[in-house]
């Protein structure tokens, strides 16, 4: 375990070392100064905070679900724990479309917003959403064929594998036609400055739907992991479809992020 705890750590503190070094690079058109690190902007800060509190509220309560739900899975049986914690390595590959994608969403929705063109914003809504969409559906796809690849590469029994590929096959179909609503979207809605909507949104679906369907399938119903995994990919939908409403409301273009 130290193995391999070691290496991330040296990729972590390397990446750090690097990207502090670029932010104070003067050639960048936007850099850090020292003169400015310790100056208190009252108003700025206010604005920082009004986005960055939310979500880092929503953050902290899907972590402490996530964990309960931890502990939910240490009931099921040792394959099951097993093939959980394989498939969750593999979802991490194949969410990399939709999670590289959140960023996107946030810097161009945020540019048009900031310059108050309501127009450009609606068409890169859009637009963003139909790459997200044909990406992941290539993405998803492409992993799921090469994850009996990866699981040569395991040492499990037959049954867990089956298992496992089970796991990839759910997470690999609502990834690709709810993940793009439920993530990307909702980064493209915070990015107008509708940060408190999607934090109560997130935070309810997290625990209401994830958090009790999680239970329901997986110990009332006897699904184990797989309920699990049907409870995250409900908690997707109910995001997905109530952020997809939002922004037909257009009432996110009433917000206004900097003055």
């Amino acid at each position: 375990m130290a193995g391999v705890a070691y290496p991330s750590l040296i990729a972590r503190v390397f990446s750090a070392v690097v990207i502090t070094f670029l932010c104070f690079n003067k050639t960048l058109t936007t850099h850090y100064e020292k003169k400015h690190i310790l100056v208190f902007d009252a108003k700025m800060l206010k604005r920082v905070l009004n986005i960055a509190v939310p979500n880092g509220i929503e953050q902290g309560i899907f972590q402490l679900v996530k964990v309960a739900l931890s502990s939910v899975v240490a009931l099921f049986g040792t394959y099951q724990i097993a093939a959980n914690g394989v498939a969750q390595s593999i979802w991490s590959l194949a969410a990399l479309v939709g999670v590289t994608m959140g960023p996107v969403f946030i810097t161009v929705i945020g540019q048009c917003m900031g310059a108050k063109d309501i127009d450009s914003a609606h068409y890169y809504f859009k637009k963003l959403m139909k790459i997200t969409v044909i990406f992941s559906i290539i993405w998803n796809i492409f992993i799921l064929f090469i994850t009996p690849l990866f699981l040569q590469y395991y040492q499990l029994s037959s049954e867990t594998k089956n298992l496992v590929f089970i796991l990839v096959i759910i997470h690999n179909l609502f990834n690709t036609i709810a993940f793009p609503f439920s993530g990307p979207l909702s980064n493209g809605l915070r990015a107008t400055g509708d940060v408190k909507y999607t934090m109560i949104v997130s935070i309810l679906s997290t625990v209401v739907v994830r958090g009790i369907l999680s239970i329901i399938f997986g110990i009332t119903l006897n699904l184990g992991v797989i309920g699990i995994a049907l409870a995250m990919c409900a908690d997707w939908s109910m995001r997905a479809i109530i952020f997809h409403l939002r922004y037909q409301s257009d009432k996110w273009t009433q917000f206004t992020v900097i003055e």
